[in-house]
């Protein structure tokens, strides 16, 4: 299911009984944080929330926010078309070659080939809703003055039953979008799930990508790609050849999009491709006004611009982050704002990152459950994987493995340093197959009932998460993986091993029979 809009998925969400609405004003300066977060702690993850009169210092913002929309295993499912996350994962799976690969980028070739014959590619078209409102500015920009145009295509609708703020009277600027200052300690105010839009200079593929924007003026914002990122990879490139980068960031529309910049792809599969095949419908793209890129034309806000690799960097955060603690102020290349465009119906779609659990972890997870047939594709004793949410995506995860020789569980879990954003994974702790890896409490309790700790560790020294504070060098750690599996003789076990207390199911029955209607 294709949702045409961000405020269609709003839609959706609101007859769900997955949405509030907040009339009364909420400052875009920590109070929508604020509220936001009551409702990500919350068992579940809350309810998602649209604040129909955000204030950007003290004014209304003609745009409504919408945050926590993917913040529960419900909505993220919603988000996708699909009953299920599982059943999308389900739907992937199908696709693959009955035939294993022979390891985890062949894996993804298949992947992307299957993509394709499912007629998913995107198709350019010549304009849509994300254009309907334009602001355009002059190169190079007046002195304290924006010189913009408001361009239409077509005649304005009739507004909807909605409220006044929902219908913008005038041009999108940086200071009227109702941009976030998430906490107290963080530098400004800065995009939180924009999809950055570039291309490799060499190849011309594309890739969307999300990486945070600090707003420093009406015209530039800072553009916080990290050394590991595709995007940070397009841009070492414009800075070897001095050309300038163009960019484009888009909000909203399809929220497919979305989750598809946050998903761990390859270098080199589209992330528009796979949005096109999960809401089994093409993804249509305009070209953008100032720059040769396109973006979806249903996208609710458009920010374009481009990348000098001929200025200096410039210091960029703090920034309140997913780690639960401020990443310090470093030096960010500046993205420099050419144009802006709007749907006349837009909103604009934020999240907060902080200390867990956040909306951040819902999609994390969906990521895993849609990309776990590709990774049992190269690792076929792989039965489960989960992100815990204390972890913050990249500290630790869980792994259950059907093990059939000595020494497979660090097998697996040296495999999983080796693939993609797993390689910034601290902790990789290995279970049996009959441990249920989404319950914390049963894997602590395999862990400290079934290791020895000298035998059953091993350490390693690889890449680390940029913003993890803990390492002793920025983008290099240490990397710990614990075995929890049953022992085999084979990796110097040579006691017997244990059974398990379990109670036989037949006289768990029985008992049940037994004890029913007397309330126990």
């Amino acid at each position: 299911m294709a949702f045409d809009s961000f405020r269609d998925f709003l839609n959706a969400l609101d007859k769900a009984g997955e949405l509030a609405r907040i009339a009364q004003p909420l400052a875009t300066e920590l109070e929508i944080t604020a509220a936001a977060d009551r409702q990500m702690k919350k068992p579940g993850g809350g309810k998602a929330l649209l604040i129909e009169k955000p204030t950007v210092n003290g004014e209304l913002s003609p745009f409504p926010v919408a945050i926590n929309s993917f913040g529960s295993h419900r909505r993220m499912a919603l988000s996708l078309g699909a009953e299920s996350v599982e059943a999308v994962a389900q739907a992937i799976g199908a696709l693959l070659p009955a035939k294993p690969p022979t390891g985890l980028r062949e894996a993804f070739r298949f992947l992307g080939g299957a993509l394709e014959l499912r007629h998913t590619r995107p198709k350019l078209v010549h304009d849509g809703p994300c254009q309907e409102v334009i602001l355009r500015y002059d190169e190079p920009p007046a002195a304290n003055n924006v010189q913009a145009s408001r361009i239409t295509h077509h005649e304005p609708p009739p507004c909807p039953s909605a409220p006044p703020p929902l219908c913008p009277p005038g041009l999108p600027t940086l200071h009227t979008l109702p941009i976030l200052k998430c906490w107290p300690l963080d530098a400004g105010r800065f995009l939180t799930l924009p999809c950055v839009v570039t291309k490799d200079p060499d190849t011309g593929g594309r890739n969307v990508g999300m990486y945070r924007l600090q707003v420093y003026d009406q015209r530039t914002t800072g553009m916080h790609w990290q050394l590991h990122k595709v995007g940070a990879r397009h841009g070492r490139r414009h800075y070897e050849t001095g050309t300038r980068m163009p960019v484009a960031v888009f909000l909203g529309g399809d929220p497919v999009y979305t989750f598809c910049a946050t998903a761990p792809l390859p270098d080199g599969l589209d992330e528009l491709l796979l949005a096109g095949f999960l809401r089994k419908r093409s993804v249509e793209l305009v070209k953008c006004q100032t720059n040769d890129l396109e973006v979806p034309a249903d996208a609710d806000i458009v920010i374009e611009g481009y990348v000098d690799p001929k200025e200096p960097l410039r210091l960029e955060g703090p920034f309140g982050d997913h780690t639960g603690y401020y990443s310090l102020a470093d030096l960010c290349p500046v993205f420099h704002v050419t144009a802006i465009s709007h749907r006349r119906d837009a909103v604009y779609p934020a999240t907060i990152v902080g200390v867990p659990p956040m909306e951040d972890f819902y999609l994390g997870s969906a990521s895993v459950r849609l990309f776990l047939p590709v990774l049992k594709m190269s690792l076929p004793e792989l039965v489960d994987l989960a992100l815990p949410a204390e972890g913050v995506f990249h500290n630790l995860a869980f792994v259950s493995i059907k093990k059939t020789y000595p020494m497979q569980a660090y097998k697996v879990m040296h495999a999983l340093w080796g693939l993609g954003q797993m390689m910034f994974t601290k902790y990789i702790v290995v279970v049996d197959d009959d441990v249920d890896v989404h319950n914390t409490s049963e894997v602590l309790f395999r862990l400290c009932a079934n290791t020895d700790p000298q035998r059953d560790c091993v350490f390693t020294r690889g890449p680390a998460d940029a913003l993890d504070h803990a390492t002793s060098e920025p983008a290099v750690g240490t990397k710990l993986g614990l075995d929890a599996t049953k022992k085999l003789p084979g990796e110097g076990f040579q006691r017997q091993w244990p059974p398990l207390i379990n109670m036989p199911p037949d006289i768990n029955e029985k008992v049940d029979k037994l004890l029913s209607g007397t309330g126990l």
